[in-house]
Order: structure tokens, then sequence, then C-alpha cells
């Protein structure tokens, strides 16, 4: 046996697809993975966005319990709140921008998938009411 005929892929009765429709499923299973990897990208976006408003609401009331006297005037104080605010502005700014890429990104990811799928051309199997599927 040569080399390439090791090396080229088998049809088997399991498999009936001929070698380029395994390559495309292979892409396709490449593809999901990419999916699942940007959709816990986007959910750790969403929390960290969640963060960040939290940030700078709570910078926003310490500037407000400042000037209504609430708590004692102190430079720490005035730092730390326009620190809070300002770290929460920049990081829900960061943080939005690559929010969108990352949408961006899953929009072509799954567009690129359902071409994928279509160029299978899969067929629909519709089942008789009377067999059942034991």
């Amino acid at each position: 046996m040569t080399a390439r005929a090791r090396t080229e892929p088998l049809l088997s009765a399991v498999d009936p697809l001929p070698p380029d429709a395994a390559d495309l499923r292979e892409e396709i299973a490449r593809l999901e993975a990419r999916v699942e990897s940007l959709a816990d990208s986007r959910e750790r976006c969403r929390k960290i966005s969640l963060a960040a408003r939290l940030i700078l609401l709570a910078g926003a009331i310490w500037i407000v319990l400042i000037v209504l006297r609430v708590v004692p005037f102190a430079p720490i104080h005035i730092v730390g709140a326009i620190a809070a605010v300002l770290g929460g502005t920049v990081l829900l700014g960061s943080n939005a921008s690559t929010w969108n890429q990352t949408d961006a990104a899953l929009a072509e990811t799954e567009a690129r998938r359902a071409e994928l799928i279509d160029a299978l051309a899969p067929h629909l199997v519709e089942l008789s009411e009377r067999r059942p599927l034991h």
C-alpha cells in the first residue's frame, strides 16, 4: 500500500458521503465550536458591562453623598469617587467595542456555518405516523 493510498479517506457504510462532504462536516464542527466560544465571550462581556455600570453608579452615588455632606469631605473620598466614575466609564466603553466585535464575529461565523450546511444539501426525512421510532 502506498503512502498516497493510506492518506486518502475511505468511504464506509456509515459515511456514504464523498470526501469533500466529510471535510465540510469537519469545518461545520469547527465553526460550531467557534460559535460556542464566541457565545461564551459575549456572556463575559455582558457580565463585565453589568459590573462597569455598577461601578459607575457607585461612584456617582458616592459623589452625590459627598456633595450632600452625608459622607465627610476628604480628598481620598473625592479621588475614589471620581476614579470609580472614570473607571466605570472606560470599562463600559472598552467592553462595548469588544461586545460589538464579538457580535460581528458571531454573526459572520453563524452565516458561514449556515452556508456550509446548505452546501451539504441535507434532505428532509419524513416519517409516517404509523411507524414508531423505536
